[in-house]
């Protein structure tokens, strides 16, 4: 073994000619060479190099692109996913763009079955949830912040990767502000990297929704240290769906710059979302049976009903590396978001014909966000044992105002399902009116933890804790004064084990908490006024991973348990004695399975059920609107024949989701297939990828996982063409 840092610089040179093992640790601080070359022939000239690396970063990206190899674990920093114990998807870029995303659900929720999507689109906002529990779009964080991203909608040009942990996260990422348990999503932001980018990429979507996406990367100064990112996206036109518009805008600058211990980087951005004609379901009324859904472009609210939703974000971040075993960061972000809104807000079906009832609401609030976080990562070893220390400490704050008006119209306007019918718009003055103040938001927290690490890092155990603290004030709009004060504490522990069976398998247990906001007991029970400390949601999963090189696998199995409130009804106290318990078993597999064919997907089967309810009614039950099986799988296939052409496909299958608690009623389950290819080419000796795509191929009619959710997307055919300059 022959240390490269030992060597001089021309012999260095010249042993680089020869035979060699490259082997790179995951700090890239340090290298080794086995060096293995014929007898020297020469002074200044020996036989061919071989390089190979054992050990890529974290954020390189796995065989055949569509994910990187790890991702960021919230305080744990980044971690290949072999090396992780909790269930994490890291998407690329390029898996973005190739699948012609509009929107962030549709790169999360395609292809991984324990993320579930309702399939509506044009909506207010684009729900869906991870192991069976929701997740607010608040509580995506860009960079690691809370706060950041576009309230409801996001436009996934903004990120240069998108990271999802399923489960819950609390000592690894500090409450969310919405209180989301089910998993946790964050975008990296983009950098510019060292080869010069400027790309163009023009799209159409049906049936005339036409955009732009500019992205300009460069680095200056002599060694690159500075680096300016800039991406610009425009959609704006018709929909697939009848009677709607949708145009959605983002301005983002990413700034870098990289010093030889330390880096400094920051981020801006500008969102804008906007609907015309918000697709929002219906309700039934007693006693009536699920109707079969009408055509799958129909829309249940008026053209004049719609959605604007502003954002604008900042975000500086600082990291620091003391010394080899040292390192430090801090980053600070602001947020604003104003969002206005006309959408339905009664829509219940009367009768077995389809006719139902319609009345709408306007909805305003703005939102004021700050957000920080600052932490220490240290290494060290105390005798056989290597530690891997992390401390960090969180706060975020945000205060808003909102405004909200009921039944615009005098009398609900009635119309039928298969065939809707508008009158006139409404008044919406209300859009101009100032916002009363009405609450206030902070909460701070401070994490440890350690990762041990034995045997030469085959056995790793993490250990660590979070003390979280809410301060909430509910506000009176029309004085200003404080109407109520939430002040309350909690600790949540996590751990997790490791193990490394082999260079191809891992094997993984973890116990964790997710924390969410308590309330206070109404008024109307026996201990009115009580205030509840955060409830804690409690995961216990155990897991098994395997990387053969180019294909990829992972399996676990879990259980997770999320206290809720109810009052007693004879003892009249208000407790969250309540819990569903969500039980599961996930199965994934991505990568190439040869040099011209690569898949991504998976099965996942969950049990949402209802163990203790309010007077035991409905006890045993499955929760609503989340169906137990999801099998989903995406395949592309480099065409032999043809080189730069790929042929590509994808199928999403679940089963059918309860709509109502007893369980009496449902929605069936849905099949539904997209289709499409791409093909690299050069035009006028620049690089150009022209991609096409159908998605819901047969334009399969379905209710999205309840009659709340509206309908699913429609048939839509999606067009682009990216060039390189």
């Amino acid at each position: 073994m022959i240390c490269l840092t030992s060597i001089p610089t021309l012999p260095r040179l010249r042993l680089l000619a020869g035979t060699a093992r490259l082997a790179l640790l995951p700090s890239l601080l340090a290298a080794s060479l086995v060096h293995a070359a014929e007898p020297d022939q020469g002074a200044t000239q020996l036989p061919s190099v071989n390089v190979r690396a054992d050990k890529l970063a974290p954020t390189s990206p796995h065989a055949g692109g569509q994910l990187a190899r790890g991702s960021r674990v919230g305080l744990l920093g980044d971690l290949d996913f072999m090396d992780t114990p909790f269930n994490t998807t890291s998407y690329t870029a390029e898996f973005i763009d190739n699948i012609q995303a509009p929107d962030l659900v549709r790169v999360i929720a395609l292809t991984d079955p324990s993320v579930y999507s309702s399939g509506s689109s044009g909506g207010i906002t684009d729900y869906f949830n991870i192991r069976g529990f929701g997740v607010a779009s608040s509580d995506i964080g860009f960079g690691g912040l809370y706060g950041l991203i576009p309230y409801y909608r996001v436009t996934p040009e903004l990120a240069e990767r998108v990271e999802v942990l399923k489960g819950p996260s609390a000592l690894l990422n500090g409450m969310p502000p919405g209180g989301s348990v089910g998993g946790a999503v964050n975008l990296v932001p983009k950098r510019a990297d060292d080869t010069p980018l400027t790309r163009f990429t023009a799209s159409y979507g049906s049936d005339a929704q036409f955009g732009g996406h500019l992205d300009i990367g460069r680095r200056f100064g002599a060694g690159k240290q500075f680096g300016v990112r800039l991406n610009a996206v425009h959609r704006d036109g018709d929909t697939a769906t009848r009677n709607q518009q949708h145009r959605s805008q983002l301005a983002s600058l990413g700034l870098d710059w990289r010093g030889e211990r330390s880096r400094v980087s920051m981020d801006l951005f500008a969102s804008r979302d906007h609907v015309d004609g918000l697709n929002r379901g219906v309700s039934l009324a007693a006693g009536l049976a699920v109707p079969r859904p009408p055509k799958a472009d129909t829309l249940f609210a008026p053209d004049w009903t719609f959605s604007n939703v502003k954002d604008q974000a900042a975000a500086l971040r600082w990291e620091f590396e003391i010394n080899e075993q040292l390192s430090a960061h801090a980053a600070y972000g602001h947020g604003h978001t104003d969002f206005d809104s006309i959408a339905s807000g009664t829509t219940l079906i009367v009768n077995s014909a389809g006719d139902f009832r319609n009345n709408f609401a306007h909805q305003r609030f703005i939102y004021n966000k700050d957000t920080a976080e600052a932490g220490l990562s240290a290494r060290f070893r105390t005798g056989p044992v290597d530690h891997a220390l992390a401390l960090s400490a969180a706060w975020y704050h945000h205060d808003y105002k909102f405004g909200f008006q009921r039944n615009l119209l005098p009398r609900d306007w009635l119309t039928n399902i298969h065939d809707p019918q508008w009158g006139p718009a409404v008044d919406r003055s209300f859009s101009d009116a100032s916002l009363p103040k009405t609450g206030e938001v902070r909460t701070t927290s401070v994490g440890i933890a350690d990762t041990l690490s034995f045997a030469g890092d085959r056995l790793q155990l993490t250990v660590g804790i979070r003390r979280q603290t809410v301060l909430s004030d509910t506000l009176d709009g029309a004085t200003g004064k404080r109407t109520a004060r939430y002040d309350a504490s909690a600790n949540t522990p996590a751990g997790a084990l490791l193990f490394k069976a082999s260079e191809r398998l891992s094997l993984y247990a973890n116990y964790i908490e997710g924390l969410s906001q308590g309330t206070t007991a109404p008024v109307t029970a026996a201990n009115a006024g009580e205030v509840f400390p955060p409830y804690k949601t409690r995961q216990r999963e155990i897991g098994a991973k395997m990387d053969f090189g180019q294909l990829a696998s992972a399996f676990s199995v879990y259980e997770i348990e999320k206290p809720g409130s109810y009052t007693d009804p004879a003892s009249n106290v208000f407790s969250f004695g309540g819990q569903q318990r969500n039980r599961g078993v996930e199965w994934t597999v991505f990568g190439q399975v040869s040099d011209q064919l690569r898949l991504l997907g998976g099965i996942g089967w969950l049990q949402p059920k209802l163990t203790r309810t309010q007077g035991g009614v409905n006890e045993g039950r499955l929760a609503t609107a989340t169906p137990q099986w999801q099998g989903k799988l995406g395949a592309e296939w480099d065409v032999p024949a043809l080189p730069g052409l790929t042929l590509t496909g994808n199928a999403i299958s679940m089963s059918k989701g309860y709509i109502n608690a007893d369980n009496s009623q449902w929605v069936p389950g849905r099949t539904v297939f997209d289709l499409g290819a791409r093909y690299a080419t050069q035009a006028a000796g620049h690089p150009l990828v022209l991609r096409a795509s159908v998605q819901n191929l047969t334009n399969k009619a379905y209710w999205a996982g309840s009659l709340g959710s509206g309908l699913g997307s429609p048939r839509t055919a999606l067009l682009s063409a990216t060039v390189d300059f």
